[in-house]
């Protein structure tokens, strides 16, 4: 067999390009040296305060990139909030994802941003709003944010207690600029 350079290239494209499935709550595992492309599905990145107190520091879908490479807190988990199709970037190619990179930064920032939103209901109004044009599709009656996130999965995000996001999901609910589907939401825009 004559050795080529390029085969060895060709080989290690093949290799970065490698496709998980990963079923719904499934922990993605994270390495120093591996970013994931979401193909398919939701994932949210958390980490654990001491005292056990979960904080999620994102979430991602098609096209975004996920993985420790990002983060420098301990612990770092990647959850599958649906079931997920992922494949595995190595670092020789991450400098073909400058636009990726770019998009993880801003949707840090603008999560960031959100978290520090007040009054309480603005705050998760905007994450509403966040999710439904980060997920979300137009429906008849609105914007449904096509996955489902617990109240106490949406108060992790916003540093609220679950019954406050629940008061005010009623509360948007009865202003009429939220509605329910099957556990999902719709938010009217």
């Amino acid at each position: 067999m004559i050795y080529s350079p390029n085969a060895d290239y060709q080989s290690t494209l093949e290799k970065s390009r490698t496709t998980r499935l990963f079923v719904r709550h499934e922990i993605i595992p994270t390495h120093n040296d591996i970013l994931w492309r979401i193909e398919k599905g939701i994932v949210r990145n958390l980490t654990l305060t001491e005292n056990g107190t979960l904080i999620t520091l994102g979430y991602w879908s098609s096209g975004d990139l996920v993985g420790y490479p990002f983060s420098i807190v301990k612990p770092y988990q990647i959850q599958c909030l649906t079931n997920v199709e992922t494949s595995v970037l190595l670092p020789q190619f991450w400098h073909e994802e400058l636009d990726a990179f770019m998009s993880h930064i801003q949707e840090v920032e603008k999560l960031l941003s959100i978290v520090h939103t007040k009054p309480i209901s603005s705050r998760l109004w905007q994450f509403l709003v966040w999710l439904s044009k980060k997920f979300g599709r137009d429906v008849e009656q609105g914007k449904l944010i096509d996955f489902y996130a617990t109240h106490q999965e949406i108060a992790e995000v916003l540093n609220m207690s679950r019954v406050t996001v629940t008061r005010t999901l009623q509360q948007f609910e009865t202003e009429g600029i939220l509605f329910r589907y099957k556990r999902r939401l719709i938010l009217k825009l």
